[in-house]
């Protein structure tokens, strides 16, 4: 298994930014266009991405402002990385009046994956760095599209 970790300094402290991975109105800012989120142990993870990926799992752990963790996955019979079938931790790490936010997607069955998911990674830390600093990034539609 393959996993990937990006790493992205934001200009704003982890308690601002811990709701944008918890709150269902404040995680489409950034990242889906509809989210279904119960941050609790066993609770939901589901995200509509670019308005037409629907990505699901569980919340695994939920440490308030350091770390969410989360399973992972994309419905749809073709694709072979399934609802929960793989792990996302993201930690916000305060440095003075920034936050280093360090994601690490874990799971991932091959090399191609990892490369897919770290494109689309990559695209959503910045609109989250983006979103944290005021700047308007527009609706989701998708790592090509904005």
């Amino acid at each position: 298994m393959n996993s990937i970790v990006l790493e992205v300094r934001v200009d704003a402290r982890p308690e601002t930014i811990f709701p944008l991975l918890t709150d269902p109105n404040r995680i489409t800012s950034w990242i889906g266009t509809e989210a279904s989120l119960d941050p609790r142990p066993g609770g939901v993870f589901d995200l509509l991405i670019g308005g037409e990926h629907r990505a699901r799992g569980r919340f695994v752990e939920v440490v308030e402002p350091e770390y969410v963790v989360f399973t992972f996955g994309w419905d749809g019979p073709d694709n072979p990385i399934r609802p929960g079938s793989t792990t996302v931790r993201i930690e916000l790490l305060p440095e003075d009046d920034k936050t280093l936010v360090r994601l690490t997607h874990s799971g991932l069955p091959d090399a191609e994956a990892g490369e897919q998911h770290t494109a689309g990674w990559e695209h959503y830390l910045v609109r989250l760095g983006d979103t944290t600093s005021g700047k308007w990034v527009g609706p989701d539609t998708g790592p090509g599209g904005s």
